[in-house]
Formats: structure tokens, C-alpha cells, sequence
């Protein structure tokens, strides 16, 4: 490809752009002969500080923002060298690298999930459903990439433009019809995937969080919404979670926007929002899974207007009724039969590090989960606290059979069966992150939880105990420790389980590292859980009650 056929009216050139060009690239130790290197500013590095190490590795051109630097007074007069000057040069990588690949957007239906919590989840779900109705997909997201079943290691949830374009591309030669993909606040707010042709997009929810690049939940807000009412094609489908706050505001948003000759399509779901186009109803969950009657009530969609459908997925919670209903609405939007949408919601398995559920044989439940944030968390405790009112009432249930079958006068009711089933979490937050949320999941671990264990997650720069002292302001009762070994903390919260507790391990879900002092090091919740699991589970389990009161530190060894 010539370099002439990626260039956008506004550039300033200097140069033969009729040189041909191999790729396109804004890390300088990637250009290789015949690349355009792209100088974006990051977040603690400047790529026009690379330019001249770019241009030595063999770079054709060279696009710079004119406001950050000018070759000739820089001295680099390389006669090679075509220079390309842009206002912004995160516009103009989105810009150049859609046109590189040749506008891959345009070939498939891309499907872009955004929201503070469910993106992961929500994703994998709609997977399953276009799988199940026989097409095949392409996912971008937070865990992994996948085109088909062929999976890469995913280094952001929503990667940089040039990336995100190659992989639609390659998802395209590869046979894909359809693309799910997260998009980030961040993503949005640099360009990422800027170009690109949106279909479909979904708002799960917005709650706080990223505040430290934000700086402000309008910030925040507005990074979201660019999806909706710049990225999404006038055709598209805007799928909005009616019963969140932001996500009300997003539909007037949307509203207004459309009085203005805008043809996008707005479908609504809800649990508590009757004016919702889909609705959830009747919610049952188990440590099994969940079902609830669904309840379709708008004649946009090809279904009967007003039917009961009994939906059933093995994710459990009432934060995954949203993640299915955002599913269901999308795959409604594109006409996918209700059978179909059924079972491919049946059909998706747990999502890693999303209320993944650890069994090793042991008598209680072991939950890695990847809340990070305070909504995330706090829905995480509170679907805890209904599965163990679920697991009471079942066992009451059952010992109020045997007092029948016996022939008794009264259940035999004690104390001490009334407090069976307590909720252990062991979570930290991370450094070099929005501090003001610390503070807030620290109380809300402490309210919704019997015992806390506080420890480290991903301190990258920080000092873990700076951290944990920050979290420990929120801690509103005296029911925790402090281990800052993460291992060590996760080992005590199986010591300390007793036979119908949940252990939750919440933070940092399906990641197999921790990040400390700019490094990452193996570590994974999910095996050391089940380390600690292996270990305990052959030996009398530990029932005289949590000991533990107040702020005691207890040192262990250990990198943090």
C-alpha cells in the first residue's frame, strides 16, 4: 500500500507519499523498514521523544503532533524521512490505521460493550449466543482475544487503534461475520476505536471508577458516551440498562440527539424500570445458577410482545440478570430467534475470574471474583448474602422435614444454627489508582461482610501497607486483619472457613500476576486458593468461630 492512500484531508506533508509502506506503529521498538510510526503521548512516556530512534530503525514516515514538536528545528533533516504534521496524532493512528486495514468495520457486525462493571461477562454471552445461532465470532476484551476459538493474550481490554484495527482485519480473513468487543473508558477517551463502524452498542452500568485518569464521574460519563453518539452508525442499536442512573441520562441523551434526523435504534432493559422494553422478574439464584421470567414488551423486536420467557443460566447473582439482559437485547436487535438466545445464555459457561467458583471438594464455597471497584463489590457481597439466605432457608427447610418425619412439637432451633454460613473476604485495592475509592470499599467489605481479611492486590509503585492504611479508614466495624501477603491472607480465609461459609477472594479475578515496584510476578487467586484448599481439606476444619478482632497486622514473609 502507498502511503498516499492512508493520508486524511488536514495533514500537513512533507515528502513522496507515494512510498510504499509495510505497517503502521506507535511503539519505536517495533518499526521496522517501511513502517509509519505514529508519535502519541502516553501516560509516562512521549513518543515524539522517540523519533529520531524510529527514524533509525528504518521508519518511512513519521506523523508528530505540530503543537509538541518541528523536525528541521529539532535537526532531524533526514532527506528519507517523509514528515506528516496532525493536531492530534491519537485522531490521526485511528484514522491511518482503519485505512491500512482497509475499513474492517465495514465487513462485520461489530458489537461494543461499555460500563464500568459486566463487560467481560456480557461479551462471552453474546459469543455464545451468535455461536449457538451459527455464526462465528471474533472477541476483543479484558481477559483474552479471540478470533474463533484461536485465543491471544489480551494486554488491554480495548487496545491501541492500530492494534484493534489489525485484529478486526485478521477476524475478518479468518471468517468472522460478527465482532464483540469491550470498550473501555480509556479507549475511548485516546481514540482507540475511533473509525470504527459500531452496530450495536451496550451501556451496562456506570459507577465509580478510573477517577484518577478521569478525574471527575462527568469525565467518565462523557468518555462513555462517545460510543453511543459518535461511534455508533445512524443505523445502530444503542442497548441501555434503564435502571442505572447514568444509564436514564444516556437515553435522553440519545433522545435528543435523535430529534435531530438520527435514525439509531434505543432498546431498554431493566429488573425495577417498568418502562423498560425488556424486563426481569421473578429472580431465583443458587449457588447453581439463576432463572427469572423474562418479560419482552416492545413490537420492535420479532418476538411475541408481552410473552413469559423462562430464562436459565449457571451464572449466579442478580448482577448477571443485567449482563443476560444486555445480551438478550442485542441478540434480539438482530433478529436472533428466543430459542436460539436461550440456549446460547444456558450454554455459557463461568467466565474466569467473574464469581468463579473454586471446588475442590471442600464443604464450603470459594469465589475468585474481579470486583475492583465499590458498586462491584458491594454487588458482589450482596449476592453472597442472598446465596446464603438461599442455603439457610434450604436447610431449614430440610430440618423441618426431619422434625415431621420424626413426629417432634417444635423445630429444634439454636443460636448457633441461626449464625452457620459466614462470608470471609480477603481483598486490597491497587496502587497508583484512584485512592478516594479505598476508603469506601474498606466500609463497604466491613458492613456486608462477617470477616475481613485485607491485604495486597497490584501495588505497582505504591507501598502496600500505605494502602491498606487508606483502605482501613473505611473499615466501619471491628471484623478484620491486615496480612499483606496476598497468598498468605488467602490461606488464612481457608483456615478460618467453616462448613457452609463463602470465601471471597475479590480484586484481581482472572489475572495471573501481581504488579510490584514495575514488575509482575506469577501469582494467580484462583491457584492459590486452591493451593490453600489442597492442603486444609484432609484435616479437621476450624469451627470455634472467628477469634480476630481489630486492626492486628500480622507479619508475614513474602514480597509485600
Amino acid at each position: 500500500m502507498k502511503l498516499k492512500d492512508i493520508l486524511i484531508d488536514g495533514f500537513k506533508v512533507i515528502g513522496d507519499t507515494e512510498k510504499r509502506i509495510s505497517g503502521i506503529t506507535y511503539d519505536s521498538r517495533r518499526v521496522r523498514c517501511g513502517d509509519v510510526f505514529v508519535a502519541i503521548k502516553g501516560e509516562n512516556y512521549d513518543g515524539h521523544d522517540f523519533i529520531e530512534d524510529a527514524i533509525n530503525r528504518g521508519a518511512a514516515a513519521v506523523i508528530y503532533e505540530i503543537k509538541r514538536f518541528q523536525p528541521y528545528s529539532e535537526g532531524l533533516r533526514h532527506s528519507n524521512t517523509v514528515w506528516i504534521g496532525v493536531d492530534d496524532s491519537r485522531d490521526a493512528l485511528a484514522a491511518i490505521s482503519n485505512r491500512f486495514y482497509e475499513k474492517p468495520s465495514s465487513k462485520v457486525t461489530v458489537i461494543g460493550i461499555t460500563g464500568t462493571n459486566g463487560k467481560t461477562t456480557t461479551s462471552y454471552m453474546i459469543k455464545s449466543i451468535l455461536e449457538r445461532w451459527g455464526r462465528d465470532v471474533g472477541l476483543i476484551g479484558t481477559i483474552t482475544y479471540l478470533i474463533k476459538d484461536r485465543a491471544y493474550d489480551a494486554q488491554h481490554t480495548t487496545p491501541e487503534a492500530s492494534e484493534f484495527q489489525a485484529l478486526i482485519r485478521e477476524m475478518v480473513d479468518n471468517g468472522c461475520s460478527h465482532v464483540v468487543t469491550e470498550v473501555s473508558s480509556h479507549s475511548l477517551s485516546q481514540k482507540r476505536v475511533d473509525y470504527t463502524e459500531f452496530k450495536i452498542a451496550i451501556f451496562t452500568n456506570l459507577t465509580r471508577d478510573h477517577l484518577d485518569f478521569h478525574k471527575t464521574m462527568e469525565d467518565y460519563f462523557m468518555a462513555k458516551k462517545r460510543l453511543f453518539t459518535e461511534l455508533l452508525i445512524e443505523e445502530g442499536v444503542a442497548v441501555i440498562n434503564l435502571d442505572d442512573l447514568y444509564g436514564k441520562r444516556l437515553v435522553n441523551d440519545l433522545k435528543n440527539q435523535k430529534s435531530k434526523a438520527n435514525g439509531k435504534r434505543i432498546l431498554t432493559y431493566a429488573i425495577n424500570n417498568q418502562d423498560a422494553d425488556v424486563l426481569a422478574y421473578d429472580i431465583k439464584t443458587t449457588f447453581r445458577g439463576t432463572s427469572f421470567k423474562l418479560k419482552v414488551q416492545n413490537s420492535k423486536f420479532k418476538v411475541v410482545e408481552s410473552e413469559i420467557y423462562e430464562i436459565n443460566s449457571p451464572l449466579v447473582g442478580v448482577i448477571n440478570v443485567y449482563n443476560i439482559l444486555s445480551a438478550i437485547c442485542a441478540a434480539l436487535s438482530m433478529d436472533i430467534p428466543i430459542k436460539t438466545i436461550k440456549e446460547g445464555i444456558a450454554m455459557t459457561g463461568l467466565v474466569k475470574g467473574r464469581f468463579e467458583k473454586v471446588d475442590m471438594g471442600q464443604d464450603f464455597l470459594a469465589v475468585v471474583d474481579y470486583a475492583h471497584t465499590e458498586d462491584a463489590l458491594e454487588r458482589l457481597l450482596l449476592t453472597a448474602r442472598q446465596l446464603l439466605q438461599a442455603y439457610r432457608f434450604a436447610e431449614k427447610t430440610e430440618e423441618m422435614m426431619k422434625v415431621k418425619r420424626q413426629e417432634y412439637s417444635v423445630c429444634p432451633e439454636s443460636e448457633e444454627n441461626e449464625k452457620r454460613g459466614r462470608i470471609i473476604t480477603v481483598f486490597g485495592c491497587g496502587g497508583n489508582r484512584d485512592r478516594g475509592k479505598r476508603s469506601k470499599m474498606g466500609e463497604i467489605a466491613a458492613r456486608l461482610s462477617d470477616f475481613v481479611i485485607i491485604t495486597s492486590d497490584n501495588p505497582r509503585n505504591e507501598s502496600p501497607r500505605a494502602i491498606i492504611r487508606d483502605i482501613e479508614k473505611g473499615m466501619v466495624r471491628d471484623n478484620y486483619i491486615v496480612i499483606p501477603d496476598r497468598n498468605v491472607a488467602i490461606s488464612m480465609a481457608v483456615e478460618l472457613a467453616s462448613s457452609g461459609d463463602i470465601v471471597l477472594v475479590a480484586g484481581k479475578g482472572h489475572e495471573d500476576y501481581q504488579e510490584i515496584e514495575g514488575k509482575k510476578y506469577d501469582f494467580s487467586d484462583r491457584v492459590a486458593l486452591e493451593n490453600a484448599i489442597r492442603r486444609t481439606i484432609n484435616r479437621p476444619s476450624f469451627s470455634g468461630g472467628t477469634n480476630y478482632k481489630g486492626t492486628q497486622n500480622i507479619d508475614c514473609t513474602g514480597r509485600c
